[in-house]
């Protein structure tokens, strides 16, 4: 199965912003647009008819503004990027949890960005229920920098505290969720928790060698060297009978 489409509903009232935002959501096919408003009461019938995952709004409506409709919504409300040529807005708009607030006119790195927090928002919201599959693509966001990073780049996870240090075929990132929160995201069946503070993609592995106390260690492709614990090792050896 495909990845699910975000519904999107377009609140806006001038024609041409809504032709021109649908021109720059066309390359994102992760977005289904199912209908467009121009007034807070059209929009919220659209709402409650269309039910979006995901609203573009204005913040100025014919007949009214954006801050009516979301203040009549019912919770749990859609994920709420604004469109708007103001800038006075942003504050009140992010009391509403706005995943972004974009200026007219809407640049496309700038819409990339918004999308990019969309995501992180969706997995931050379902990190437990959504385990990850092999070859999925996941987002990093490494203070006020989010990256796009197969799996398959991420050789080694290490623990620093309440946060990890990603380790990839680019580089490194410092992402803040614990060593235990994403060892349940991350398949088994390519991770393996080599010790309390290490996590080490199998596949990255360049060999592995008998070390101390009949424990186990590995070098990884970039170099590095990850000690498992006697507990690991003894796991590792039964499941891939050594």
């Amino acid at each position: 199965m495909g990845t699910p489409l975000i519904k999107t509903l377009i609140i806006e009232d001038e024609q041409l912003a809504r032709r021109e935002l649908r021109l720059l959501l066309q390359p994102h096919k992760s977005i289904e647009i199912i209908g467009e408003a121009i007034s807070p009461k059209r929009a919220l019938e659209a709402i409650e008819e269309l039910k979006p995952n995901l609203i573009f709004l204005d913040v100025n409506l014919r007949g009214g503004s954006g801050f009516e409709v979301l203040k009549s919504i019912e919770p749990p409300r859609p994920h709420i990027i604004f469109t708007t040529a103001h800038t006075d807005f942003a504050i009140q708009a992010f009391d509403f949890d706005a995943v972004d607030y974009l200026l007219k006119p809407i640049q496309p790195e700038r819409l990339c960005r918004a999308l990019e927090k969309l995501a992180l928002n969706e997995d931050s919201e379902n990190t437990i229920e959504k385990p990850l599959q092999p070859d999925a693509r996941v987002f990093l966001k490494d203070s006020e920098v989010c990256c796009l990073v197969a799996l398959a780049e991420i050789w080694l996870i290490e623990s620093e505290g309440n946060y990890s240090r990603v380790h990839t075929s680019q580089g490194s990132h410092l992402v803040h969720k614990s060593l235990s929160l994403l060892e349940i995201r991350l398949p088994q069946s390519v991770f393996f928790r080599a010790n309390r503070s290490q996590i080490i993609n199998l596949e990255a592995l360049r060999k592995i060698d008998s070390w101390f106390s009949n424990t186990l260690r590995a070098t990884l492709k970039n170099g590095f060297l990850v000690e498992f614990s006697r507990r690991a090792s003894q796991e590792f050896r039964e499941s891939r009978s050594l």
